[in-house]
Parts: structure tokens; sequence; C-alpha cells
């Protein structure tokens, strides 16, 4: 399944939800803090580069991407959230739309919480973890970054993660995974097959 996802291909992008195009497949869609890494974390998965774009203002991107794998599946870029320079109005919209997101794609099954190892936890985070609860949307945890910490602070901010999410009662998977040196790809792909269904014959 290593290469299934190299086949990633920008489908559209959407300001509204009037512009989601049809649910004709299913969807992951991927969450996170702007400057958390979730752009390279998406294009390490798809091996691309460019596919998702770094932004050099952080929190300006204003649009969900859609990216196709197949006739049956696709993969969701988020806006970027949290990010303390944005408008108040412009981050109200974002949580609308996000929320509007959530809410209404019936063929969603799954969404991956972009967080920076460092900086785990923050608010808009916990907030994205509970809509999903209540939607009963899985989700997977990733925490980026990992090759800015040593294995054991590493490790035990993973720990802690899981420890903080399983009090608070919601049935999360977590893992530690790096852009840089690809730690904790395989995992990453793992999950996403299964919530994708993917057999071999998909490959």
């Amino acid at each position: 399944m290593k290469n299934y996802y190299k086949r990633t291909q920008f489908l559209t992008s959407a300001s509204q939800p009037g512009q989601f195009p049809e649910e004709e497949s299913m969807e992951i869609a991927f969450a996170g803090r702007s400057n958390a890494g979730k752009s390279s974390a998406i294009n390490t998965l798809c091996q691309n580069k460019t596919l998702a774009r770094t932004s050099k203002t952080p929190g300006r991107t204003q649009l969900i991407n859609f990216f196709t794998l197949d006739d049956s599946r696709r993969l969701v870029d988020l806006p970027g959230y949290g990010y303390a320079k944005v408008p108040e109005k412009m981050r109200k919209d974002w949580q609308k739309l996000m929320e509007n997101y959530l809410s209404s794609r019936d063929m969603l099954c799954g969404l991956v919480i972009i967080m920076d190892i460092r900086h785990p936890l923050k608010d808009y985070d916990m907030q994205m973890i509970d809509w999903c609860h209540h939607y009963e949307i899985p989700v997977h945890v990733l925490l980026t970054k990992a090759d800015k910490l040593k294995r054991g602070p590493a490790l035990q901010s993973l720990n802690t993660v899981k420890d903080v999410i399983k009090k608070q009662g919601f049935d999360v998977t977590v893992q530690i995974f790096s852009a840089l040196n690809k730690t904790g790809l395989n995992d990453l792909q793992q999950t996403l097959d299964q919530w994708l269904n993917l057999k071999e014959e998909d490959l």
C-alpha cells in the first residue's frame, strides 16, 4: 500500500459549503493549527512536495482543498486554525466553514488532527476533537515535528497526549510523526488504509 497515496491529485477548492464537490467518494480530512506541519505531513504522505502548498503567511488560507485518490476516495485539507494574528471575524468564518464540513459530509470517514509535538492539545485542537466526538467521526492525532525532540521527550509527549484525551472520554488514536525523516509514515498509512477500506486490488 506504500505507493497508493502518490496518485493524489488536486480536485477543487471551496470557500463556502455550496462549493463542496458532490459526495460520491469517501473522504479523509486533515486539520491542524497553523504552523503545526499539516501541509508537510500531507506532502510526505503523498510523496509530492508541492501538493499541499505551505503559506508564507500562516493562517491566511481560508479554503478547503479537495484531492482525489481514485474514483471513490479523497483527501481533504482543511484551513489552518488558531493563528493569533488573524482577525476575529476570519476565525469565526473558519470555524463556521469547518463545522459545516464536519457536520454535513456523510462520506467523511475520519479526521487526522495535526499537532506540533512540542505544543499539543491547544484549545482549538480539543475543540476539533470534541466536534468529531459529537458527529461520531473517527480521529487520529499526528504529533508532528518529532525530529525536533529526542526520543525520550517525544515519547513523554505522546503518552501525555494519550492520557489527556483518554481522561476527556474520547476514543482517539495518537502517533508520533516527522515529515523530515518520515518517522511514523507507515503507521499513518495503515490508519488511512483502514478508514478508506483499501484492499490489495485497489493498488
